[in-house]
């Protein structure tokens, strides 16, 4: 399944490979892609992932999601 997120506090190419990185640790992601100009990230969830697990991953990394 395909999942778009916002994610808000991103400045620059660091913060997108922070939140790519973020993301793809949490297992069942795959297929990251961040948008620093959309502010989203898109990933494939190949096992449902808790939304609170992908929050406070994204959390951790110092960045946003609402």
């Amino acid at each position: 399944m395909k999942t778009t997120i916002e994610i808000r506090g991103m400045s620059c190419g660091h913060c997108v490979a922070a939140v790519a990185g973020a993301l793809s640790g949490l297992p069942g992601v795959k297929n990251v892609q961040v948008s620093l100009e959309r502010g989203e990230a898109t990933f494939d969830e190949e096992t449902p992932v808790s939304r609170e697990l992908i929050r406070k991953a994204i959390t951790e990394a110092g960045y946003e999601t609402p």
